[in-house]
């Protein structure tokens, strides 16, 4: 019988999402773009995604068996269009371009290491080794997070004092050069403004909640999972962010297509490009890792559910949801052969995506105010009752973040529009499957009962 996960391994379930590649160069950028002042919106969408943590808490002690994600607790909440509409378009549309980026660039990252071997090779090879280890189940899966992120974590930590301290064998920038090129963006206003890019920094943290069945104590590890990883990330992540600041002038950093390599580079040289080369491959195996047993069990949720094919229910005689994670695979595959990967209109898709990832934190705030007024005699744990002040906050964040979620307005609508198709094509494919498929009624919300809620 597998083991069961326990509180560090569900952080680094956590982790492994979150600390991604794309994120160490979206902090980059950050910083880049408002120096310090960086650590305002860091801390602001901590605090965001902490509310987002605590009403998947509330949901999984509400419905403890379900393993879907978002998609069961909003067909409680909200009915099963709404539920198709946001497992999808978050946890299958936005994967699917979150790990082809992320795999690209770690077969990138490789190649700088072994010019002799091509990037996709790399790419490819490391698609199959995780596909073929989480095959095997939890035990196997966690056995490799937990060295993958451990090693990241120290990493990026070591990296950041190193930095931070001006410990660095480079040289750091002087105060002279600091004061000639000031941040672009200052103030409260426009720090808040940054918000949307510090969160894909902390995007994520409840992809805990699939494989919450396999956690020891999930009642207490679940929540506290999430709220430690948000913790330490803010703290690394912002140390490590000071560190880039004194070594890199701001200017570079806001318009390098990969600042942390400069950092690491003007930090320590040759020996800085290794490492950082290093924690970037780690950054994106952690995330495969993560994206695939994960997805392929939100798929097996749904599935049970009866909101997409039952071929998605399959599992390996190690409880591994391999139909699921066997699409995410071919299709990622196929984005790396294709070359499709690399067009430069990704980035805005990527952007499309955390408007829907987004989009989903608002339904599971919506979804949990529903069952609390709709359920009222649940029991639920007090640490979790403050009013629905966490959960209207949230809902104002994430419609704030979604707004700004682009500096500039012409990228900015060029990102709703891309945003607007696939949300209609989704939106589409839900009804058809709903009300012609399934013969169902699209908003018609399932009765609580019957998934297996906590009285």
């Amino acid at each position: 019988m597998p083991k069961k996960l326990g509180l560090p391994s569900a952080v680094a379930v956590c982790m492994g999402l979150i600390v991604a590649t794309s994120c160490l160069v979206s902090l980059g950028q950050g910083i880049g773009l408002s120096g310090s002042g960086f650590i305002l919106p860091l801390m602001v969408v901590m605090v965001l995604n902490g509310f987002v943590a605590m009403s998947f808490a509330e949901l999984h002690q509400t419905m403890p068996r379900c393993n879907g994600g978002i998609g069961q607790y909003t067909y409680v909440g909200l009915g099963p269009w709404t539920s198709i509409v946001s497992n999808v378009s978050a946890y299958i549309i936005m994967m699917v371009f979150a790990s082809a980026t992320e795999v690209t660039m770690c077969g990138g990252v490789l190649n700088s290491l072994f010019p002799a071997v091509n990037p996709i090779v790399f790419s490819l090879g490391i698609l199959a080794a995780l596909f073929a280890i989480n095959l095997f189940g939890v035990d196997i899966f966690a056995k490799v997070q937990l060295v993958t992120v451990g090693l990241l974590i120290f990493s990026m930590a070591a990296l950041g004092v190193i930095g931070f301290f001006g410990l660095g064998a480079g040289t750091p920038v002087s105060a002279a050069e600091i004061a000639a090129n000031p941040p672009p963006i200052q103030g409260a206003a426009g720090l808040l403004g940054l918000s949307a890019l510090a969160f894909y920094l902390f995007i994520g943290v409840e992809f805990v909640i699939p494989v919450a069945n396999d956690m020891k104590n999930p009642k207490r590890n679940v929540l506290l999972a999430m709220l430690i990883t948000l913790v330490i990330l803010c703290a690394v992540q912002g140390m490590l962010g000071m560190g880039m600041m004194r070594y890199v002038p701001l200017n570079v950093l806001r318009e390098s297509g990969m600042p942390h390599m400069e950092f690491a580079t003007n930090m320590l040289g040759n020996t800085g490009k290794i490492w950082m080369a290093v924690v970037s491959a780690l950054a994106s195996i952690s995330s495969i890792n993560t994206i695939l047993p994960s997805t392929g069990k939100v798929l097996q949720g749904m599935a049970e559910e009866s909101l997409v094919p039952a071929f998605f229910k399959k599992t390996t005689k190690y409880n591994a949801a391999w139909p699921g994670m066997l699409l995410l695979f071919a299709i990622i595959a196929m984005m790396l052969i294709t070359g499709y990967v690399n067009s430069t209109g990704l980035i805005n898709m990527l952007l499309a995506g955390s408007c829907f990832w987004l989009t989903s934190y608002i339904l599971v705030h919506l979804t949990a105010i529903a069952l609390r007024r709709r359920y009222p005699n649940i029991k639920r744990n007090k640490w979790l009752m403050l009013g629905e002040l966490p959960q209207i906050i949230g809902i104002i964040g994430c419609a704030y973040m979604i707004w700004n979620i682009s500096s500039d307005p012409t990228d900015r609508m060029m990102i709703f529009k891309t945003f607007g198709i696939l949300l209609g094509l989704l939106a589409v494919y839900a009804a058809v499957w709903v009300g012609v498929v399934k013969k169902g009624k699209l908003f018609k919300p399932e009765y609580v009962g019957r998934m297996n809620i906590r009285k």
